[in-house]
């Protein structure tokens, strides 16, 4: 039917669809590379970073956003040193963005999710960088569930925490972070792993993919077009528009 209704060939197709899946992945790596090149700004030479999950290469298609500022920063001759998130309970943190910064050959070290406080009481964390899944237009910020408790550690203890997102992030139909609504996953992930159960049989369990940070607790939100400290729905919304028209 799709053949009769274009008058283009099975291959024909193919060939177009590759071809504009080959062109998405090339313009998202650009973006990603110029976000990169903002945020390994506001990073410093020596610095301690924290991140969440996977914002790398693997959710991306080949360089990333949380981590493509510290590729960014590695390139531009920073040392900089990764403190990795386990990220329970599927673990994105310990399996792939660990994967990731090994391959990369940057210093990282992986932690379980309940020890950033800690490691921020001790003065052993510089800045926090996560990415987002949804931002919506005041700045309310939809990232993997730990990423709000992340940002109030952050703030208790005036630690920079920076949001890396592409402009194609943000979602201006939303006019907050409550209007984002939250995956709840199956209850299996947090009563057991792989198979392997961890609770006692029948156990009840929440499991929220996602939370929202407000924007109040975000330091910056770097895109490709630059970062906006003390994100707001008018910076944003600027910010956007300019975005928009370039």
């Amino acid at each position: 039917m799709r053949e009769a209704a274009c008058g283009e060939s099975r291959e024909e197709i193919r060939e177009k669809s590759l071809a504009e899946a080959e062109e998405i992945a090339t313009e998202d790596i650009r973006v990603n590379q110029l976000l990169g090149k903002f945020g390994a700004r506001l990073l410093r030479d020596g610095d301690n970073v924290l991140t969440h999950c996977n914002a790398g290469a693997l959710a991306t298609a080949g360089y990333g956003t949380a981590l493509g500022v510290i590729y960014a920063a590695r390139d531009a001759g920073k040392k900089i040193s990764v403190f990795v998130d386990e990220t329970r309970p599927v673990l994105q943190g310990a399996r792939l963005t660990a994967w990731e910064l090994k391959k990369e050959k940057i210093p990282a070290t992986l932690i379980t999710d309940n020890m950033a406080g800690f490691l921020m009481q001790q003065r052993r964390i510089d800045k926090v960088i996560v990415g987002a899944d949804r931002i919506a237009a005041n700045g309310d910020t939809a990232n993997k569930i730990g990423t709000y408790s992340l940002a109030v550690l952050a703030a208790a203890h005036r630690i920079p925490f920076y949001v890396a997102a592409p402009l194609s992030t943000f979602d201006f139909t939303m006019k907050t972070g409550a209007e984002i609504p939250i995956e709840e996953r199956a209850p299996v992930e947090v009563t057991g792993f792989r198979g392997m159960p961890v609770a006692p049989g029948g156990m009840k369990a929440y499991n929220p993919a996602f939370d929202v940070t407000p924007a109040s607790l975000i330091t910056a939100i770097i895109t490709e077009k630059g970062a906006i400290s003390r994100p707001d729905t008018r910076r944003l919304g600027r910010l956007y528009k300019r975005g928009k028209n370039k």
